[in-house]
Order: structure tokens, then sequence, then C-alpha cells
């Protein structure tokens, strides 16, 4: 795919040298005030294009990076809303009653339980 990439810009390439080389004619402009300027005609139809794609390409470039700036602002929010919060623990405070001693809490003991033999 490169190849022909770069086997396209080469032939367009050449076909803009046949043209400036066969079309270099001096074109007589009218400018304001009376002044007359005398371009070469390839100069003139580089600038004329010029003139028509750089204004384009900047609206275009412009409106990429807003859009590009909205969808990343998406992406963040999408983000933060796929990501689990984690649930909050309210610890309540126990109340303490004056003169008396906390209680302390034992694990249960655990006894032994006997299994009765089989009756054959």
């Amino acid at each position: 795919m490169q190849f022909l990439k770069i086997l396209f810009w080469c032939l367009l390439a050449f076909i803009a040298a046949v043209f400036t080389i066969s079309n270099w004619n001096a074109v007589q402009i009218q400018l304001w005030g009376g002044l007359i300027a005398d371009v070469n005609l390839p100069l003139l139809l580089l600038v004329t294009f010029l003139i028509g794609f750089v204004p384009t390409m900047i609206y275009n470039h412009a409106i990429r990076w807003r859009l590009r700036q909205r969808l990343a602002t998406c992406e963040r929010s999408l983000a933060d809303l796929r990501t689990p919060r984690p649930e909050t623990v309210v610890a309540v405070p126990s109340v303490a009653v004056p003169g008396e001693l906390p209680a302390i809490v034992t694990p249960p003991t655990v006894t032994p339980t006997t299994i009765p033999p089989s009756v054959a």
C-alpha cells in the first residue's frame, strides 16, 4: 500500500512539473489603483489553490479538534460512571452509661460432640 502512495505522489509531481514547464507564461493581473502585475501562470494557480485550501483546512482541523475534545470528555465521564463506587460504612458510636463497665464480648466456646456408635 505504501508503494502505491509513493507512486501516486510521484505521478502527481510529474504531471505538475510538465504543466509548469509547458505553461511558463507571464499573465497580467490588474490590481487596485491601476497597478498591473506580471505573474507566472503556475505561481498564480498555486496561490489561488492555497487561498482556497488553507482556510478550509484550518476549519476542518478546528472542527476535528473540538470533536476530539468532546469525545475525550464523554469518555472520561463514562469511565467515571463505570468505576464502582466504594460503599460508605457509617460507624455508629456506642453510648457509654456513666458508672458501667463496657461489656466484654467473648467468643462462644465450642464443645466437642460425640458421635453415637452405629448400630449394626
